[in-house]
């Protein structure tokens, strides 16, 4: 691409200013862009919305979308709405998002009904979460939370107790399927009497058990993912299984990971050969813009990954590199994209080039030249001083997280400025 310099620093971007910002941009070539930049491709992302929709109606689950890898009132609306179907459940990570949910108009306009708070509540949160569930009932909506430990429910109870009018709070479990992240084991007689302490709180009211199969990001085919997808089915079935035992009560299972929901199917549906004791509810979040994380997997394929950061190139070092090959540096280092690696050696790929993402520093990154490869794509071994780059990197949830918004694309233009919810 051929770049275009830019030389002024508008005091819209230091404080972002959607209209402002579409107005210097929508329109505008990708290489008119300040660097590094962060892209979406609309279409892809929303391609990717509708796939999941499928996914969850032929599995048989309804469906529960992350906001955590855009965080955004566009993204969400496309998260939730396809033209083959509709939800309105989400979960978040932050408060932050969920109060961008709510004060994006997302609630107001029925667009989200059901909000899960998606990590196990902290006791510093409970004002905030209360001012969120208030706001959310205002409209008919609900606030979920996690718990996996008992402090919590004691917590709860403490705070209720000082409330004028005390509420039961509507709450998964979170199990812990082997990631040993978050979530209780399901040990018979440890979690009896744990799921006993919770129904008798007077302060919780058990919605369903989840869990997040992250080792599933090691899958490398349809096969090992599905069989993730039927373990975390299997996990919270049991815990149903077993707090049945204690008090009847209908609950949702719900399981996902991007890996095991791209696994969702009819025919992953047939693997499923025990009876469920509750309905099951598919929730992920990466999918909608995908990355060399997921590409590893091979459930994906470089077509259908919707984000990318362009980026430039400011220096060359011809024969620098591991057996006299090129190295170049460009602008866009750990914190336009992250430092998280995968299983694809690098920080990421340049598009259409031989060259890969080899090393990065807080502010810029070094290219290492790689031999060609048809096959993925690089096959052009050309870098100039001043071309700008496109580069897929290794995670997109933390790659988005860096930038203060994001270019939309159409074709080869930008449509739309959205800008992400920041902060906790």
């Amino acid at each position: 691409m051929t770049p275009i310099l830019q030389t002024k620093t508008p005091l819209h971007f230091i404080n972002p200013d959607k209209d402002a910002l579409v107005a210097d941009f929508v329109g505008k070539p990708l290489n008119a862009l300040r660097t590094p930049a962060f892209v979406v491709d609309r279409a892809l992302f929303a391609k990717n919305c509708r796939k999941m929709h499928e996914n969850a109606r032929d599995w048989g689950a309804t469906f529960r979308g992350h906001l955590k890898t855009h965080k955004t009132v566009e993204g969400t609306k496309l998260q939730l709405i396809s033209n083959v179907g509709r939800a309105s459940a989400v979960v978040v990570s932050t408060l932050m998002e969920a109060w961008g949910v709510v004060q994006g108009g997302l609630v107001a306009d029925g667009t989200v009904k059901d909000l899960l708070y998606g990590l196990p509540v902290g006791l510093n949160k409970l004002d905030d979460l209360s001012a969120l569930h208030a706001e959310m009932t205002k409209y008919g909506g609900t606030v979920r939370i996690l718990i996996d430990h008992l402090d919590q429910v004691k917590f709860l109870e403490e705070y209720e107790r000082a409330q004028e009018h005390p509420k039961k709070w509507s709450v998964f479990i979170k199990m812990n399927g082997g990631l040993q992240r978050a979530g209780i084991l399901p040990e018979p007689v440890s979690f009896k009497a744990f799921m006993r302490r919770v129904f008798a709180s007077p302060a919780i009211s058990v919605f369903g058990f989840y869990t997040h199969a992250g080792y599933s990001y090691a899958s490398t085919s349809l096969e090992q993912a599905t069989s993730h997808l039927t373990g975390e089915v299997r996990l919270t079935n049991d815990a149903a299984t077993m707090a049945l035992e204690v008090l009847a009560d209908p609950f949702v299972l719900s399981v996902g990971s991007t890996p095991t929901a791209l696994s969702a199917s009819a025919e992953a549906k047939l693997k499923m050969t025990s009876t469920l004791n509750g309905t099951l509810e598919l929730h992920t979040g990466n999918y909608t813009m995908l990355d060399l994380q997921q590409l590893h997997t091979t459930l994906i394929g470089r077509p259908q990954i919707s984000q990318k950061v362009l980026a430039t190139v400011i220096s060359y070092y011809p024969g620098r590199g591991s057996d006299g090959l090129d190295e170049a540096m460009c602008d866009a280092g750990g914190i336009a994209m992250s430092k998280d690696t995968g299983r694809i050696p690098g920080f990421g790929e340049v598009i259409g080039k031989s060259w890969k993402l080899g090393r990065i520093s807080q502010e810029h990154g070094i290219l290492v030249q790689v031999p060609p490869d048809p096959e993925s794509g690089r096959t052009d071994s050309a870098l100039r001083v001043g071309d700008i780059i496109e580069i897929v990197g290794q995670h997109a949830c933390l790659i988005a997280a860096a930038h203060s918004w994001y270019y939309v694309k159409g074709s080869d233009k930008v449509v739309d400025i959205w800008i992400p919810w920041k902060g906790w």
